[in-house]
């Protein structure tokens, strides 16, 4: 008897032929170190990062970290799995595992290195492969990486400030301060479209009070006087006014003295 197999069934029984094959590849592969010294793993881990192996690497080094927690070379294995996670793109498993480096090794001679990997893969998992072509902003897009980012390489030049990493953890801070606040600003710029003015207000206050040093605090401030003209606030939109012009007279929402709001309707201020 002929037997038709529909192409649902038949996708069925092909993905369930290449989830069986790769469990028993991977059992294949537990079975191989079964029994291996933890010293020769760690050789051959060593060997495996050097030659860009990265695969081969994360494998013999989670085998010493699971085999081996407490061992010989336990420590320096946990740390090159941060590495070896972060050369193959993995940036959550690399996060988890130099978290779990900081917990386990707080007091560690290189726990610096575990505190700037994990700045540095939420750094790439917050950017975006257009953004060097300029496609879009990076700003726009849900910055929630970028904020641990923020926050990693904060943490970092806070506990290490001489630290080997400081130096770049700065220069990325700046960088990410940028973004951070012009995202702040794409979203008050929706709020005064949307007419929510108290809430426009508030996210302009909240760059110039969190990211003071960043590149958004005059726009910021722009921000701040359409929204307070959006409530009707004129004094409070004009004291905000005059800190404009004391800090930015050259400003593009400026003509000379005066203030022309973009989406408020409501007639030009002038300090």
């Amino acid at each position: 008897m002929r037997v038709i197999t529909s192409p649902a069934r038949l996708a069925s029984l092909l993905m369930a032929g290449v989830l069986l094959a790769g469990c028993a590849s991977t059992d294949s592969q537990e079975d191989e170190l079964d029994g291996v010294a933890e010293r020769q793993l760690y050789e051959e881990g060593r060997e495996a990062l050097e030659d860009g192996s990265y695969t081969t690497a994360i494998n013999r080094l989670e085998a010493i970290d699971t085999r081996f927690p407490f061992g010989e070379h336990a420590e320096q294995a946990q740390l090159e799995l941060i590495y070896a996670y972060y050369e193959t793109d993995d940036w959550e498993g690399a996060r988890a595992a130099a978290s779990r480096f900081i917990r386990l090794h707080p007091d560690h001679p290189q726990v610096d290195y575990a505190y700037y990997m994990r700045g540095l893969a939420a750094w790439q998992a917050g950017r975006f492969s257009l953004e060097r072509l300029r496609l879009i902003d990076i700003a726009k897009r849900d910055p929630g990486a970028t904020r641990d980012a923020y926050a990693d390489f904060q943490e970092l030049i806070q506990r290490f400030p001489d630290s080997q990493y400081a130096p770049d953890a700065r220069q990325r801070i700046v960088y990410l301060r940028n973004v951070l606040a012009r995202h702040e600003l794409h979203v008050a710029d929706f709020y005064l479209r949307k007419g929510a003015y108290l809430a426009a207000v508030e996210r302009g206050r909240w760059v110039i009070e969190n990211y003071p040093q960043s590149e958004a605090t005059h726009d910021a401030l722009a921000v701040m006087v359409e929204g307070y003209l959006g409530l009707e606030m004129r004094d409070r939109a004009r004291e905000t006014l005059q800190v404009l012009i004391e800090n930015a007279p050259d400003h593009e929402r400026l003509r000379g003295r005066s203030f022309r709001p973009e989406h408020v309707k409501a007639d030009a201020l002038s300090a």
